[in-house]
């Protein structure tokens, strides 16, 4: 983790976060397979993680049960990856915090640095503007 932005940023790092997580709940879910969400989501089920869409607007993504928020997700969350503007970070952060995540990733566009140094301060591992499905293909 570097001490000038606060978040994690090397491949060692990036790895152990990867190889110890299960479930990724994937925030800004669409079905829409030009999405990069949906294609994203495609590839860290590939790779056998248990992968939560959520997104209120559909009942289902890629044959997963899409949940509304956080808070509904039944089972320990160790990666949050989100796919939303940077103006939803900071209330996903605290929801990240609340249901006891280990580790917000951001994928590229995705940063708001107030919101995710707050995520840090709180105890949350986080990953900025990068993409989960290309770091977990490099790293594992």
């Amino acid at each position: 983790m570097s001490a000038e932005t606060a978040w994690v940023e090397s491949d060692d790092e990036l790895r152990a976060i990867l190889k110890s997580a299960k479930t990724i709940a994937l925030v800004g879910a669409s079905p829409k397979p030009w999405r990069d969400s949906n294609a994203i989501m495609g590839v860290l089920i590939g790779r056998g993680f248990d992968v939560i869409p959520v997104n209120p607007n559909y009942g289902e993504i890629l044959g997963r049960p899409c949940v509304p928020n956080l808070r509904a997700v039944e089972r320990p969350i160790d990666i949050v990856n989100v796919f939303r503007r940077p103006s939803a970070l900071e209330e996903l952060a605290q929801e990240a915090v609340l249901v006891g995540a280990s580790c917000l990733w951001l994928q590229p566009g995705a940063l708001d640095e107030r919101a995710a140094r707050s995520a840090v301060a709180s105890g949350l591992l986080v990953v900025a503007d990068r993409c989960i499905a290309v770091d977990s293909r490099r790293l594992l």
